[in-house]
């Protein structure tokens, strides 16, 4: 009797192997016969699954996509209940950010492809489509957290909030290559502390009342 194979999980195990790849030696060292040795698989299997090596990625950026503004938006809701101004909000917005740092191995991996991905979009028009709902995804989360800090005081200027919202866009997007390139100097600590000093430059109220402990959690 044909052993049974859920093509769910091969799949996944496929955009793993390709993962693996990219974390390694970049993305241009990604083929169907790459990923297949990495999987320990024949190449006809994983041609079963993707019939090319652009579907194969196409679809392993969209679950570095889904992976990364799921973890983001289970942050966010947990973060909706808190009151902006406390120590607790304050907590939730660095741990929601820090779901996009490479803050350990697995968020690491992550960071790395993500970024591989993205700016291979630049060349690749396959890509272009998921590296544009990629951006748009985080932009949507940062400009919420951007709101809620702003919204404290006096009517927020919208137009200081657009900029804000993108300047804590590029701090998450170099503090990710900085730490993905020089891991020995920028920390997960130093990611942290990094946040937490832009963080207490977006409350419009002053310093956050737990920026002087946020870093150690």
């Amino acid at each position: 009797m044909p052993k049974f194979v859920d093509a769910a999980l091969r799949r996944q195990d496929v955009v793993e192997a390709a993962f693996r790849i990219i974390a390694a030696d970049g993305l241009e060292r990604v083929s169907l016969r790459e990923v297949a040795d990495e999987a320990s698989l024949a190449v006809g299997s994983v041609r079963h699954y993707f019939a090319s090596s652009d579907e194969l990625l196409v679809h392993s950026f969209r679950v570095v996509v889904d992976r990364v503004i799921g973890r983001l938006s289970a942050a966010d809701a947990r973060l909706a209940g808190l009151v902006p101004g406390t120590a607790g909000h304050h907590h939730g917005v660095l741990a929601l950010l820090g779901e996009f740092l490479p803050l350990d191995e697995a968020r690491a991996v992550d960071a790395c492809v993500w970024m591989a991905f993205k700016n291979a979009a630049r060349i690749r028009p396959v890509l272009a489509a998921e590296a544009d709902r990629s951006h748009r995804g985080v932009a949507a989360i940062v400009g919420r957290v951007v709101m809620d800090l702003g919204a404290r005081g006096a009517a927020p200027d919208q137009q200081k909030l657009v900029i804000e919202a993108e300047r804590l866009l590029a701090t998450l997007d170099g503090l990710t290559m900085h730490a993905l390139l020089q891991p020995e100097w920028m920390t997960a600590q130093m990611c942290r502390d990094v946040l937490d000093a832009h963080l207490a430059g977006l409350d419009s109220s002053g310093a956050s009342p737990a920026r002087s402990n946020a870093a150690s959690h």
